[in-house]
């Protein structure tokens, strides 16, 4: 337990513990004369045994629907400002953002990943938030630059949106005015742990 006292300026610091020590001695850890007796399942174990078959198999769905999403990512190319010119160089061979399992289609029928690489202004707004709604599910949104994140150069314009997660959820925010294209490969990379870490299967099974 740690107690502090102030007197004239000075803080002194009291440690006081009260443990009880017991005399008698730590028992030793069972040894397995079998060697082909099973070892009994421990709770606190970081590799926890499902519960039941169900848990098992819902497990490995989402497991095995996350590794096929995760994998072949479809942006929509919706470039709005000097931005997208950078966001045209992942596509080129220079980065090659095919071999991730990337690639950009022109429907919004077609793709779940939105870039949004620009300033979005109050007139593209809902014309932005139409073409998210026609995204297929699940879809996801990183915001590229910083005109894309609240405004950035133009933030104290009339007529510039300040940032784009006013209109549509975002999930990643790119910084930079404009980002490098390796700031967006790396956005791209952070987007797939993302959704491998995501549970749609569970989460209904749990409702």
């Amino acid at each position: 337990m740690l107690s502090l006292y102030h007197r004239k300026g000075v803080c002194r610091v009291v440690y006081s513990s009260y443990l009880q020590l017991s005399t008698s001695q730590p028992s030793e850890p069972s040894k397995v004369d079998n060697p082909d007796e099973t070892i009994p399942y421990k709770p606190y174990s970081p590799f926890p045994k499902p519960q039941g078959k169900l848990d098992f198999v819902l497990t490995r769905l989402d497991d095995l629907a996350n590794w096929a999403r995760k994998n072949s990512i479809y942006p929509l190319t919706f470039g709005l400002a000097c931005c997208a010119v950078e966001m045209m160089h992942i596509a080129g061979p220079r980065y090659d953002m095919d071999r991730y399992g990337v690639v950009f289609r022109a429907s919004p029928r077609q793709a779940d990943l939105m870039i949004v690489s620009g300033t979005v202004t109050n007139k593209m707004a809902p014309a932005l938030r139409r073409i998210y709604d026609q995204m297929t599910h699940p879809k996801w949104v990183i915001s590229m630059g910083s005109c894309a994140n609240g405004g950035g150069y133009y933030h104290y314009s009339y007529s510039v949106l300040r940032g784009c997660d006013r209109v549509i959820p975002v999930d990643i925010y790119v910084p930079g005015c404009p980002p490098s294209a390796e700031a967006l490969m790396y956005s791209i990379l952070q987007l797939q742990k993302k959704i491998k870490s995501e549970k749609h299967v569970q989460s209904w099974y749990r409702r």
